[in-house]
């Protein structure tokens, strides 16, 4: 199932959009100015971003520089007013997947998430790579250095999550929430134990160590 972030400080919109979108088999979250919009698409795991370009705090061009500089791979489609020719083209020089200008109709929008989502699922490769980490979520190995990784399917989907979101510090509440589906507020050890229990497969037997603790925040998978 899809997940979806709608960045539009249009409440009004952003509800119809939401709305529409989880009818449709989606799941959808709002952020309602550009400083929010921008934490949750680096620390949250989507799909496909709906980025409205004017915005309180950071506007929709500095979201959307700012999710290419921290490898972000979610796709982009722009939902703006600013129709003019300039504006499309800075949005797709930006290297948004897709333009569309309001007022829109809802089935063309939703036509052209579906359009976007399927090229992004072409386009993504196969295998993600780190290192000497691979990473196939259609079979849900891993290997490193050409050797199995023995994961249990937590963590694999732990693994995962921090993969894809590779360079980017990620805290206890946010892989709660994405790999458990659940708020671990009060039980963060849970996540320190799951994390300890997958350094000793990834990372143990292995002389380069690629999950590091950042302390009094969380962790992050990145090669050093």
């Amino acid at each position: 199932m899809p997940n979806i972030l709608i960045i539009d400080d249009e409440v009004k919109t952003a509800a119809y959009l939401k709305k529409g979108l989880e009818e449709n088999g989606f799941v959808a979250d709002i952020a309602t100015d550009g400083d929010d919009g921008f934490y949750l698409a680096i620390n949250r795991s989507y799909d496909l971003v709906i980025l409205d370009v004017m915005l309180p705090g950071l506007d929709g061009w500095q979201i959307l520089s700012g999710l290419h500089e921290k490898n972000v791979r979610s796709a982009v489609l722009m939902l703006t007013a600013r129709d003019a020719v300039c504006d499309r083209v800075k949005g797709l020089e930006l290297r948004a997947d897709d333009y569309l200008v309001k007022p829109f109709s809802f089935y063309e929008l939703l036509a052209r998430v579906r359009n976007v989502l399927r090229h992004a699922a072409v386009s993504r490769p196969d295998v993600l790579r780190i290192s000497d980490l691979d990473i196939d979520p259609v079979r849900h190995k891993a290997s490193r250095a050409h050797v199995n990784l023995d994961l249990s399917p937590k963590e694999f989907s732990l693994l995962y999550f921090m993969a894809v979101r590779a360079g980017n510090v990620l805290s206890r509440t946010v892989i709660a929430e994405h790999v458990w589906g659940m708020n671990f507020d009060c039980y963060t050890n849970v996540v320190d134990v799951a994390v300890r229990r997958l350094r000793a497969k990834v990372d143990d037997p292995f002389a380069k160590k690629l999950i590091h603790t950042v302390r009094g925040v969380g962790y992050i998978l990145e090669e050093r």
